[in-house]
């Protein structure tokens, strides 16, 4: 089905449920009313039964929805792979914060190892090996497309290493100028720009 036909609003909520299944899934449970549902992610069982109504008949009146079944659904609505290996570079101060967080709640993978220059922070660090960056080309997960980058010097250097290795999609924690060939995607995460914005927004409101 088209993502034309569904409304933004609507879509906007799909990895909403999408994280509760997946959460529901790691804690046993396999079938689960409109009613239920509401309660966990906060959204009324009445808007929820409207969202499942784009991806057709998925649940019985008095039977509910099997969440395995609605999982698969999301995963091809969505059109992504909720199970990413995800590697980290940089393991420092924000590195180890990422690498405790990790899981991302059941909704895109995990980092499965990260890579740092410095020898101290190299080792298992809250359950993910971290490796040598010389080591990079031969310690890359096969499959790999996403990276993490969370470095302070030679990233455009690190970035084209890591595209050489099939990485496809960066997540840029620099806030450094880099340049990335056609079909690479980059999101820059700007922690500093973001907390202007809200500024000014919330200024906005007092007007």
């Amino acid at each position: 089905m088209s993502n034309k036909n569904v409304p933004k609003a609507t879509l906007q909520r799909y990895p909403v449920y999408l994280k509760a299944l997946r959460k529901l899934k790691s804690s046993g449970t396999e079938r689960i009313m409109s009613k239920e549902l509401a309660s966990v992610v906060n959204i009324e069982s009445t808007t929820i039964r409207r969202d499942f109504s784009f991806l057709g008949n998925l649940g019985k009146q008095g039977y509910g929805y099997d969440i395995n079944r609605l999982i698969e659904i999301f995963n091809q609505q969505l059109g992504m792979d909720f199970d990413e290996k995800i590697i980290l570079v940089g393991a420092g101060n924000l590195g180890r914060a990422l690498m405790k967080y990790n899981k991302w709640n059941y909704v895109v993978g995990e980092i499965t190892c990260a890579f740092d220059v410095n020898p101290d922070r190299q080792g298992v660090r809250f359950g993910v090996p971290v490796y040598d960056m010389a080591d990079l080309e031969e310690k890359i997960p096969s499959g790999c497309r996403i990276a993490i980058l969370a470095i302070s010097s030679d990233i455009q250097k690190t970035l084209d290493r890591l595209i050489a290795c099939g990485i496809i999609g960066i997540v840029d924690f620099t806030h450094e100028h880099i340049q990335v060939p056609k079909g690479i995607v980059l999101k820059s995460v700007d922690v500093v720009s973001s907390i202007q914005e809200l500024v000014f927004e919330t200024n906005s409101l007092n007007k």
